[in-house]
């Protein structure tokens, strides 16, 4: 990760109320390197999930660095309950299934 990369801070909530307001913040941060602190996390929903896949999809096609640190135990015990490897998902975002779109 860059020295210059901008970190976002998730919510200690990520339910269905959550989503919308996480989109926003994370579509403000397009197009430059992000760090995404997860230190507070206490619980992940499906819809915010479904953001941060979306978000790393998206800095992927872009060429730009995402990386999630500090990742609070119920953040990766929620990853682990929808199925998605914590180890790949928190290591730049290789999920797998995760369909990469390329933008020419």
């Amino acid at each position: 990760m860059l020295a210059s990369a901008k970190t976002y801070k998730l919510s200690d909530v990520l339910d269905l109320k959550a989503a919308l307001p996480l989109a926003e913040d994370l579509l403000a941060q397009r197009g430059s390197d992000l760090m995404i602190d997860a230190s507070k996390v206490e619980r992940l929903g499906a819809q915010s999930l479904q953001i941060l896949l979306s978000a790393i999809s998206t800095w992927h096609a872009d060429g730009v660095s995402i990386e999630f640190v500090d990742p609070s135990e119920s953040f990766v015990q929620g990853l682990t309950l929808f199925g998605i490897d914590p180890a790949g998902f928190l290591n730049g975002g290789n999920v797998p299934g995760l369909v990469e779109i390329s933008v020419d």
